[in-house]
């Protein structure tokens, strides 16, 4: 499926699962607890997402006036986090069709999953293989999640990479502050890279 910026009825699926060609850069943002710290996302975010091709908001939007900044941008996916889900007292943040508590991408050559939260600390004695079974039905190239407000980019497995953009409003869950966001671009189906940046006016 070919897509372009602000195309996104093609974006939608009931199951969480897509099929993307031609992406060649992928936004990612996480956390960003709107109204909780602040009423909208910093301009910085708008300013550093405007050459991707799609976003990926991996949960704790808790609005979904924050979906609706992003896709002004481009079209966007996202995760429920706990959060969103009336952690803490929170109200639960109504359904949205880009929205899942998991999300499977096929991009180009490569797979990528969604998701909250995943734990990769093998002293915990938590499997990396049966959470992507779990949340995704199979192994993935690349997790991108969120959750810990910590960016991270590292490999879990000999072929299996996760990115955590940390938080673009709450970074590493000090005061309302510029934070963080990734990013995935792709060299054709050949191979990717993946990177932090750190908001700045």
């Amino acid at each position: 499926m070919l897509i372009g910026k602000n195309n996104l009825d093609k974006l939608k699926s009931k199951n969480g699962v897509h099929f993307l060609k031609d992406i060649n850069m992928i936004g990612l943002i996480s956390d960003t607890h709107i109204p909780e710290a602040g009423k909208s996302l910093w301009p910085e975010v708008i300013r550093i997402f405007k050459e991707v091709d799609l976003i990926l908001h991996a949960g704790d939007m808790h609005d979904l006036s924050v979906l609706k900044e992003l896709e002004e941008i481009a079209p966007v996916l996202a995760c429920r986090g706990n959060g969103d889900d009336g952690s803490s007292g929170r109200p639960i943040m109504p359904s949205h069709p880009s929205v899942e508590t998991n999300q499977l991408l096929h991009v180009n050559a490569f797979s990528i999953g969604l998701t909250h939260s995943f734990i990769f600390d093998s002293r915990l004695g938590i499997s990396i293989d049966n959470q992507m079974q779990e949340k995704f039905n199979q192994n993935v190239d690349i997790v991108v999640a969120g959750d810990t407000h910590v960016p991270l980019v590292q490999p879990i497995s000999d072929s299996s990479y996760i990115i955590n953009s940390g938080s673009a409003l709450l970074p590493y869950n000090f005061n309302p502050q510029l934070g963080t966001v990734g990013f995935i671009e792709f060299n054709g189906s050949k191979s990717f890279d993946m990177w932090i940046e750190v908001l700045h006016e």
